[in-house]
Order: structure tokens, then sequence, then C-alpha cells
């Protein structure tokens, strides 16, 4: 198997709230959008970000109603410096997200973060970290 991971897909609780934050209040644009079943959000090249109603995911996966959640997982947005984390955190909360953490220094890995918290649950870490960056082939250099 290659290394890579095509779509990250999530049970979403809310379809609606979900569409509204990402859509309308960060403004994204959705690749496809299937009303009352799933959205999806090309996140990179290659990759699609999915936020699919819990109910159907359930089904989906052959799982009782309400088997799904989110546990222990978050996607993370990095960015430029300190300040374009404060904005993106506004924009975040001014969408309907639930600021987790303010930004601030970090206490791991030297980074400058804040977690939010979408209407659905969804966790994202906003980050400015300067020993991270992607050269010009996409690869991502850690450290």
């Amino acid at each position: 198997m290659r290394q890579q991971v095509h779509f990250v897909t999530l049970a979403t609780p809310d379809l609606d709230a979900a569409r509204r934050f990402y859509r309308d209040g960060l403004g994204w644009e959705p690749l496809m959008d299937v009303p009352d079943e799933i959205v999806f959000f090309q996140v990179a090249p290659g990759q699609v970000l999915g936020l699919f109603d819990a109910e159907k995911f359930d089904r989906d996966l052959g799982l009782p109603p309400g088997t799904s959640g989110l546990s222990g997982v978050t996607l993370s947005h990095n960015v430029d410096g300190p300040e374009e984390v404060g904005r993106t955190v506004d924009a975040m909360a001014a969408a309907g997200g639930t600021v987790l953490k303010s930004p601030r220094r970090g206490e791991f890995g030297g980074i400058f973060h804040a977690h939010v918290r979408d209407p659905n649950g969804v966790v994202w870490e906003v980050a400015h970290n300067p020993g991270w960056s992607v050269d010009a082939s996409g690869r991502v250099v850690l450290g």
C-alpha cells in the first residue's frame, strides 16, 4: 500500500451546522455537497475532508446507530505566524466554533497554537511552527 491518505471522513451529528461552519463561516468551497448525506472539501492536492451525516456513517460501516463519534483526534491547520493564529481562531469562533485553548505558546514542540472545536465536536489545532514547512515537491519537512 502506498503511504497516502486520500480521504479523511468524519461522522458529523449535525451536517447542516458543519456546512455552515466550513462553507459559510470559513469560506471553504465544497468539492461536492450531497444534502442530508455528506459534504466534501478538497484540503490538499489529492486529499479530501468529508463530513458525513453520523447516522448514515454508522449505516455505511454496518454499525448500530449512535456508535460512531470522535475521540482523540485533531485536525491541524498551520499558518505563517502567531498573528495569523489569532486571526484564524477569531474567524473560527465567529463561524460558530468554540475556543478550547486561546492562542499561546505551546507546551510541546516550540509552537504557538490554539484549539477550536467546530459545532460537531471536531477539534482543530491552529498553529505556527517555525520548524515545519512544505518543500517545492509538497513534502512536509519537520525540524
